[in-house]
């Protein structure tokens, strides 16, 4: 059987090796919602990836701390990549300091690169949809990414606010809502809980 030559790149070789003819298009996430646990849910995503054998790239947007999940990625998963495009301090709704654009705009390049670069068989855009709602990137740059990106990659875009085109364009939507958090009873964050 003959594949028609695709314009797109192709997702790395792990991908072709691991799924089907039939099922080698790869699936857009969205993981929204009020709630505590998007990040989460997007980083158990990557480590059952990476258990697979499969590569993965997250860009976090917004964050510039060495949460847990980057420490242990360095240490223990060469196929997990984790690359932060923010300052360690809180950007405020419609009070972003250029910075914080700029950061966010470089960041969403480094994004676009690794999914068009083939080496990735998933690639996950954490806290993408605050990125988008605080004006830090453009709501239309990011459908041309998901638009544009290689046919087998998986891609999941995490945060609030997921723009109703982006939900559009998934093929899952989860919405995490929040139904009690522990800060409301007073209980700061702590390390292996937030980060």
């Amino acid at each position: 059987m003959k594949i028609a030559k695709s314009k797109k790149p192709a997702a790395s070789k792990t991908v072709a090796k691991k799924v089907s003819d039939k099922t080698a298009r790869g699936i857009i996430i969205v993981i929204t919602g009020n709630g505590k646990g998007k990040t989460t849910s997007a980083f158990g995503q990557a480590l059952r990836a990476v258990g697979q054998g499969y590569k993965v790239f997250i860009l976090q947007f917004m964050k510039g701390r060495e949460y847990g999940e980057f420490i242990a990625a360095e240490k223990y998963l060469p196929n997990l990549t984790i690359r932060k495009s923010g300052l360690d301090s809180f950007v405020m709704r419609g009070k972003a300091a250029p910075i914080d654009i700029e950061l966010a705009q470089k960041g969403l390049d480094t994004a676009r690169k690794a999914i068009m670069s083939g080496k990735y068989d998933m690639v996950i855009l954490d806290e993408v949809n605050v990125a988008m709602d605080f004006k830090l990137i453009k709501l239309k740059e990011v459908i041309e990414i998901i638009k544009n990106k290689p046919t087998a990659l998986n891609l999941i875009l995490t945060g609030r606010y997921a723009p109703k085109e982006i939900i559009r364009l998934a093929d899952t939507v989860s919405e995490v809502q929040e139904i009690k958090h522990h800060y409301n009873a007073g209980i700061k964050d702590r390390a292996g809980i937030e980060y």
